[in-house]
C-alpha cells in the first residue's frame, strides 16, 4: 500500500447509504467519483506510469522512472519517493523538497509519459461483455453500448460502478441509469476512470458492499502491476 495516504470518504457515495461501498481495509486516498478533469496538472498518478523528471537548470539530473506497484519512484541522490496518487505539480513540488540539500534551486518539471493502456469492464447482463478501451469523457451508458446494451434481463436501475481507491483497495456505488437511458444527460450517469468496472445484475442490489465483496473474490479484473486486496 501507499505510504502517506489518508483515510476520507468519496465525492459521491452510494446511492442508498450515502457512501462508497468498500472491500478493502486501512489508510488511503479516498476513491473520487467526479468527473475527472482533463488538465493534465489535475491528473494523478498511477502504478505503473512513467514519468519523465527534468531540472531545467541540472539536467545531469533528469531522469525517467516508472511507478512502482507501491507508488514509489526511485530518483538519483535522494532514493525513494511516494507518486502514486500525486498529481505532477505536487510531485514536483516533493521533489524539490528531497533535492534542496542537493541543489540550489531544482525547479522540478514532472510529466506523465507513456501511460499504460486504458481500460474499462462490463459484466453481467449486457450482450458482449468485456474490456473496452476507455475513450476520452466515457461514461456508463457509452460503455454499456459498447458492451452491446442492456440484456432483456438487466436491471439498469442497479448497476454497479466498482472503482480502486490509490492503494488498490475495491469500492463499489450503486448507478440507477434508468432515468439515464429515458433521459440522456440526466439521471446518474457517471463518466469513467481507468479500469473502472460495470456490473449489470439481473435484480436489484440491496447490500453494495456485500456485492463487491464478493464479486471481487475472483471476478474483478485488474491490470497486472495492482493487486486488489481480497477482504
Amino acid at each position: 500500500m501507499l505510504s502517506g495516504c489518508s483515510s476520507g470518504s468519496a465525492a459521491r457515495g452510494d446511492v442508498a447509504t450515502g457512501r462508497p461501498a468498500s472491500a478493502g481495509t486501512g489508510p488511503c486516498l479516498p476513491v473520487s467519483y467526479a468527473l475527472p478533469s482533463t488538465n493534465p496538472n489535475e491528473y494523478r498518478i498511477q502504478p505503473g506510469d512513467q514519468l519523465a523528471i527534468s531540472f531545467y537548470l541540472s539536467p545531469e539530473f533528469d531522469d525517467q522512472v516508472s511507478v512502482g506497484p507501491d507508488g514509489m519512484i526511485t530518483l538519483k541522490l535522494v532514493g525513494q519517493l511516494k507518486a502514486g496518487g500525486l498529481t505532477p505539480p505536487q510531485l514536483s513540488r516533493e521533489i524539490d523538497n528531497a533535492y534542496s540539500t542537493e541543489l540550489r534551486a531544482p525547479d522540478a518539471v514532472v510529466e506523465v509519459k507513456n501511460m499504460p493502456a486504458r481500460q474499462v469492464y462490463v459484466e453481467g447482463q449486457v450482450n458482449h461483455p468485456g474490456a473496452f478501451p476507455l475513450l476520452g469523457g466515457m461514461t456508463a451508458l457509452q460503455a454499456i453500448a459498447e458492451a452491446g446494451g442492456f440484456t432483456d434481463d438487466a436491471t439498469d436501475s442497479s448497476v454497479v460502478l466498482i472503482r480502486r481507491d490509490a492503494c488498490g483497495n475495491a469500492q463499489g456505488e450503486r448507478l440507477d441509469l434508468a432515468s439515464a437511458v429515458d433521459h440522456p444527460g440526466h439521471g446518474e450517469d457517471a463518466m469513467l476512470m481507468p479500469y473502472d468496472v460495470l456490473v449489470v445484475p439481473r435484480s436489484r442490489i440491496a447490500n453494495v458492499d456485500l456485492f463487491v465483496k464478493q464479486y471481487i473474490q475472483g471476478l474483478l479484473p485488474v491490470p497486472p502491476y495492482l493487486a486488489v486486496p481480497i477482504p
